[in-house]
């Protein structure tokens, strides 16, 4: 169970990191670290309900 939240939150994070690449923003601004950590909650809530079953 904690595994696949950890995945979760780890895809997430890097996943919401790589969203401002796809406008051309740096990977090292202040809103791909907002999106990086936004993609981890997604990953972390994600995670607790899959695990959830």
């Amino acid at each position: 169970m904690r595994s696949v939240i950890g995945l979760c939150a780890t895809f997430g994070t890097f996943a919401g990191g790589y969203v401002p690449a796809l406008w051309g923003d740096n990977g090292l601004s202040l809103t791909a670290v907002v999106c990086a950590a936004l993609g981890g909650l997604a990953g972390v809530w994600l995670g607790v309900r899959l695990s959830a079953d």
